[in-house]
């Protein structure tokens, strides 16, 4: 490219980068700006207290209670989503009647939004009226009743299982678009090799999925890490705060406590978690993208 063509080229995009920049960069600046103060408006209190908020943030073992529960909700809902959208999508990338119908009823738990469906699945996991309690007791599978939003092992499981069934829809759409884009010769040329199902998902689908794969790890990881709506309508971060994530945290201090200044050090905290996320994963992609030129 002529440098003459590729100076217009950036003149033209300088508008949009600036936009951008000042609609990301400005909120941004402005949190860190209040994560430096003491702020509660109720008590007319603002006042300057540098990084104190910040050190606060590192001994409150609530905030860390909160980020463990936000990186297990999400390992365990990513890693589930992943496992069953590529089983979905191995399966809706063959040939059978009524695969476009499929895909459409496939996508239904994804599209309804998650208010919606916690409050379907609270009822789901109610006590007393809930369905899964009237399969176990009905089948005689548990002796009573389980408390599955009161108990904290079983609530935070029963917000996992909530997001891999509104989400895996998600990724197996998009690996499902990914598996179309393999040419179908690799797949006969596997077959004369004598490559049996594992063989032709080792070494023609995997590395073929691989960026597909990270694309979607991506969108989930930062989805789930981010979890607020699913786990605020169903528990409201209890019983006690063992299913709490950073966002319920960061949402009670800043909009029930009205704690700004607090409440933004942990907004900081968490734009560093989910900047720290991505650029693991566009490392990563970005390495892929060179192996694969």
């Amino acid at each position: 490219m002529r440098p003459a063509t590729a100076r217009l080229g950036y003149w033209l995009i300088a508008p949009a980068i600036l936009l951008l920049a000042a609609v990301a960069l400005i909120p941004i600046a402005a949190a860190f700006f209040l994560s430096l103060q003491q702020r509660l408006p109720i008590f007319q209190i603002a006042r300057f207290v540098g990084l104190e908020n910040y050190r606060f943030l590192a001994i409150d073992p609530r905030f860390w209670n909160s980020l463990g529960n936000t990186l297990y909700f999400t390992l365990v809902a990513v890693a589930l989503e992943l496992a069953l959208g590529l089983a979905v999508a191995l399966l809706l990338d063959r040939a059978f009647p009524g695969r476009g119908s499929m895909r459409a009823i496939v996508l239904l738990p994804w599209a309804i939004p998650t208010v919606v469906s916690s409050r379907m699945w609270e009822w789901l996991y109610n006590v007393e009226f809930g369905l899964f309690n009237f399969i176990l007791t009905g089948t005689g599978l548990a002796r009573g009743p389980v408390n599955w939003l009161g108990d904290p092992f079983w609530a935070i499981h029963a917000a996992i299982l909530i997001d891999v069934w509104k989400s895996a829809p998600f990724a197996a759409i998009l690996l499902t678009a990914g598996l179309q884009t393999i040419p179908r010769e690799l797949y006969l040329a596997a077959r004369v090799d004598g490559a049996g199902g594992w063989g032709v998902f080792r070494h023609i689908i995997l590395p073929s999925l691989t960026p597909m794969i990270l694309v979607v790890l991506l969108f989930r990881t930062l989805d789930a890490f981010r979890v607020f709506d699913a786990i605020y309508v169903l528990t409201g971060g209890g019983p006690g705060n063992t299913t709490e994530t950073l966002s319920i945290y960061t949402y009670k201090v800043l909009f029930q406590t009205l704690q700004f200044g607090y409440g933004s050090a942990l907004s900081v905290a968490m734009f560093f978690c989910v900047a720290a996320i991505s650029l693991v994963y566009l490392a990563l992609l970005g390495r892929e993208r060179r192996l694969s030129s």
